[in-house]
């Protein structure tokens, strides 16, 4: 993949240089990590949202208990 410049606000930046600095570890790196936290925040927030409509629709929620029950079974 190559190489891609993006903007950072001063904010940012300074942010990036102090984290890598106390935690030892490259910008490149620190910036990969919070990167990868915010996609894992995000799915989690959706596999929530998912549950939550899950829940609320009696019917679906039946067949998973039912379906967990199978599981539970085997």
């Amino acid at each position: 993949m190559p190489d891609v410049t993006i903007r950072l606000s001063n904010h940012a930046y300074k942010t990036l240089v102090q984290l890598a600095e106390t935690s030892g570890e490259t910008i490149q790196t620190v910036l990969d990590k919070a990167i990868e936290n915010s996609r894992r925040d995000i799915f989690l927030k959706q596999a929530n949202q998912a549950y939550i409509a899950l829940r609320q629709n009696e019917d679906l929620w039946q067949e998973e208990l039912a379906e967990r029950e199978l599981w539970h079974s085997t």
